[in-house]
């Protein structure tokens, strides 16, 4: 057995340095170009470069959750691996001194990162009688039920269809195609079967999106379109009531559930157009592969804005279109990525699409989302193979972790521990706080947790090194900040 592990063991150092008598206590972790793995930062005596002045008294949203998907791709690579380096992942992920992921994500149905094509009843059964889980069985369950042992504070599942069993749909296939509208209510009764099936597994399903990426994705895998109207109509006249009818009005209805783009404009719209449907739906979910660096800050604040009081949660994203480069950290720093717009995209959208650093996509997404009232932030696939899947339609994307079940190796890519930098300390219930940055040369985020806890998220893309000096209640704290670096404070 072997195991290529990038978490580093550190013995964290406690810092202070106040300008009062009482000692502004802090906790510093850093991930950078130069080999910083979550590696313990101190307080530096030298002038900062830069300030950034804490308002705890300013309040945003308050934060659902970090995490990442349960497919059954990465269930059943898991499962292909020594019960070691199983742990070792699942440890990673969901335990204390891992990531401690709060928010997660799962399929219902089969999705393109599935071993194949199914659904959870026998084809034309309407009464769904036949309705079983027996295909998660084996994989997506068991590493379900291993996470929430592992995980001291638990996560919620957000659960989303890709599409209705085919017999259900006008084309009678997996991909493309409309839900027939005699079956409206019968795929309403579905959500609620699934819901149940899993408690009966003693797993509790917090919420569900009403379908994933209901533009479609070309008909590449399972999908199933609705225009913004007919999802609203779906929610409003079947789904919402047939959930209240089954015992599931608890449940979280998230509406959307595709790219930040002109479309979130109209599916929102559509969502809060009147007082039944607002009723029902409990916010929207949302994903990145619009563009491989813009996060739209004008849309964000326009959903918010919408329904202030409801969610809005980025519910999907990956290094897409690539297959995974293996043991080789440099590479998730460097300008070379690229995603599915790099080549597929209309000419007119190509720069929305140009390669870019993995670690800053990720990083700069993440404090793009939250500053502009995104409360929950989902990674797609948790594992992956060196391959890129398993996926039975040939769409590769990379994962946080590798591995090589052939050879039992596993590879904590840098992507692992920038989900742990928010992940880790920014906790649900937390409130996104006010913060004033001297300059825009670093981008910064700031939370503070129930217990009081403050997590301040820092990012430097730049090619130099920088330090901060941040501002709470007349004390100061400086602290240095690597180039080419990601660092969570926490004070």
């Amino acid at each position: 057995m072997k195991l290529f592990n990038k978490l580093a063991t550190v013995t964290v150092a406690l810092s202070v340095l106040a300008c009062g008598s009482d000692p502004l206590e802090f906790q510093a972790y850093e991930t950078s170009a130069s080999g910083n793995n979550w590696s313990s930062v101190e307080a530096s005596a030298s002038a900062p470069s830069l300030s950034l002045k804490l308002n705890p008294s300013e309040t945003f949203q308050t934060i659902t959750g970090f995490g990442g998907a349960f497919t059954e791709s990465s269930s059943y690579l898991i499962n292909q691996l020594s019960a070691e380096n199983r742990q070792k992942i699942i440890d990673a992920y969901f335990g204390e001194d891992g990531a401690a992921y709060s928010l997660t994500r799962a399929h219902i149905n089969s999705s393109d990162f599935s071993l194949g094509n199914y659904a959870y009843v026998e084809d034309g059964d309407e009464s769904l009688e036949t309705f079983s889980i027996e295909e998660d069985m084996d994989d997506v369950i068991p590493f379900i039920k291993d996470a929430m042992t592992t995980s001291q504070e638990g996560f919620k599942i957000l659960a989303s269809p890709w599409s209705a069993p085919p017999w259900m749909k006008d084309n009678n296939d997996w991909k493309g195609g409309k839900l027939l509208p005699k079956y409206y209510d019968t795929w309403a009764q579905y959500f609620s079967k699934y819901i149940d099936a899993y408690k009966e597994e003693g797993i509790d399903i917090w919420g569900i999106t009403v379908e994933n990426e209901p533009l479609g994705n070309d008909s590449n895998w399972e999908s199933m379109h609705y225009t913004a109207k007919e999802l609203a109509e779906f929610v409003e006249k079947h789904l919402g009531p047939s959930m209240d009818a089954n015992g599931h009005g608890d449940k979280i209805i998230l509406g959307y559930d595709q790219n930040r783009d002109e479309e979130l404009d109209h599916f929102t719209e559509a969502q809060w157009a009147n007082e039944k449907r607002s009723e029902y739906f409990d916010g929207t979910a949302v994903h990145w592969y619009a563009s491989t660096f813009k996060y739209y800050p004008e849309l964000l604040q326009m959903a918010h804005n919408r329904a202030p009081d409801k969610y809005l949660i980025q519910s999907e994203a990956c290094v897409d279109a690539e297959v995974p480069v293996w043991q080789d950290d440099a590479w998730y720093w460097s300008k070379e990525a690229t995603d599915w717009g790099w080549t597929w995209a209309p000419e007119e959208l190509k720069p929305d699409h140009p390669k870019y650093v993995p670690v800053y996509r990720y990083a700069r997404d993440i404090i793009g989302c939250l500053n502009n009232w995104v409360d929950g932030w989902i990674d797609w696939n948790m594992v992956l193979d060196r391959k890129g899947g398993p996926n039975w339609a040939s769409n590769w994307c990379i994962a946080p972790v590798i591995v090589d079940p052939e050879n039992d190796e596993v590879y904590f890519t840098p992507l692992y521990n920038v989900m742990k930098h928010f992940s880790k300390h920014i906790r649900p219930g937390a409130k996104r706080i006010g913060f004033d940055l001297s300059d825009d040369s670093i981008m910064a985020t700031a939370t503070q947790n129930e217990d009081g806890k403050i997590t301040v998220v820092l990012l430097n893309m730049n090619e130099e090194s920088t330090s901060v000096a941040i501002e709470l209640e007349g004390k100061t704290v400086n602290i240095p900040l690597s180039a080419k670096a990601i660092q969570t404070v926490v004070i």
